[in-house]
C-alpha cells in the first residue's frame, strides 16, 4: 500500500465518489513537482497512489483532487471546480490518509488512519 492513500465521499449522496482525478505533488523549493496521479475507485479510494517502492521523504504535499469534472460527469453544477488539499509531513516512515468529504457546495478534510 502508498504511504499516502485517499479516499473521496460525496456526503451529498451519500455514497463514495467514483473516478475523481487525484494528483499528488512534492513542494521542491518554490516549485510543486508532480509524484502521482490517479483516479478513485468504486469506493471512493486510492490506495496506490505512490507507486510501489517510492520512498516518502519529509516536506509539503499537494493533493489536487478535479472536483469539478466529478460533479459534471454526475451532472451536477459545483462551485469547486478542483480543491487542493496541502499536507506537511515529518515522518516519512507513517502512512498519511488523507480523506475528502465532498459537496457540490462545501468539503472537508482530516488525516485519517
Amino acid at each position: 500500500m502508498s504511504p499516502i492513500t485517499t479516499h473521496v465521499l460525496d456526503t451529498s449522496r451519500g455514497k463514495p465518489a467514483q473516478g475523481v482525478a487525484v494528483v499528488l505533488e512534492l513542494r521542491e523549493s518554490d516549485k510543486w513537482t508532480e509524484l502521482a496521479r490517479g483516479s478513485t475507485n468504486a469506493d471512493g479510494r486510492i490506495a496506490n497512489l505512490l507507486p510501489a517502492g517510492t520512498p516518502l521523504q519529509a516536506g509539503i504535499y499537494r493533493l489536487c483532487f478535479a472536483t469539478g469534472d466529478y460533479f459534471q460527469a454526475q451532472g451536477v453544477r459545483g462551485f469547486y471546480p478542483e480543491v487542493e488539499v496541502i499536507v506537511h509531513i515529518d515522518d516519512p516512515s507513517g502512512h498519511y490518509h488523507i480523506p475528502l468529504l465532498l459537496s457540490p457546495y462545501g468539503y472537508s478534510t482530516y488525516r485519517g488512519s
